[in-house]
């Protein structure tokens, strides 16, 4: 797993135009079956995947944090919102809050989420290839593919099962 992850990046990189231009055709004219087909391939891809030995995302990739998600996560940590923001994240150019420093903080040296009961949604739904009308959130996929390897496996896969035209 560590050599795959590690070689990632440039896989990712070598698929990006072929991916992108796959996506492009899927926005266009996606299957109506396609919300059903992606659900099957996520479900079988982390049949087999174990993110505990991986946690690339924790470790390269820090979440977005809504605001629900700081309330909970600091109640959570019995702290006011602010004490939570101030402690832990920052706003980043998009005016989002996101972690201050990665890897993630709540990450265990072990691959477990300490906060994994409480993590934001972000991270709850990553890599996200399991959402509805899937076709709409293709360039956050192509973001995932070089991070994630369940993400590239699934791409990989669904282009094999997923003709278009």
């Amino acid at each position: 797993m560590d050599e795959f992850i590690e070689q990632l990046p440039n896989l990712a990189k070598d698929k990006h135009k072929e991916n992108a231009a796959y996506f492009k055709k899927l926005k266009r004219k996606p299957p109506k079956d396609l919300d059903y087909k992606m659900q099957e391939l996520h479900e079988e891809e982390f049949a087999e995947t174990d993110c505990l030995k991986c946690a690339n995302c924790c470790k390269t990739t820090g979440p977005l944090f809504t605001d629900r998600d700081v309330t909970r996560i600091a109640k959570h940590f019995r702290m006011k919102d602010a004490q939570f923001i101030d402690a832990y994240l920052r706003i980043d150019e998009d005016n989002d809050y996101v972690l201050q420093n990665l890897p993630c903080t709540f990450l265990g040296a072990d691959n477990y989420c300490m906060i994994y009961d409480v993590r934001p949604k972000a991270c709850a739904e990553f890599p996200h290839t399991d959402r509805k009308k899937f076709q709409q959130i293709t360039n956050i996929t192509l973001k995932n593919i070089p991070v994630c390897p369940a993400a590239y496996n699934i791409v990989e896969k669904m282009k094999d099962r997923i003709k278009l035209k």
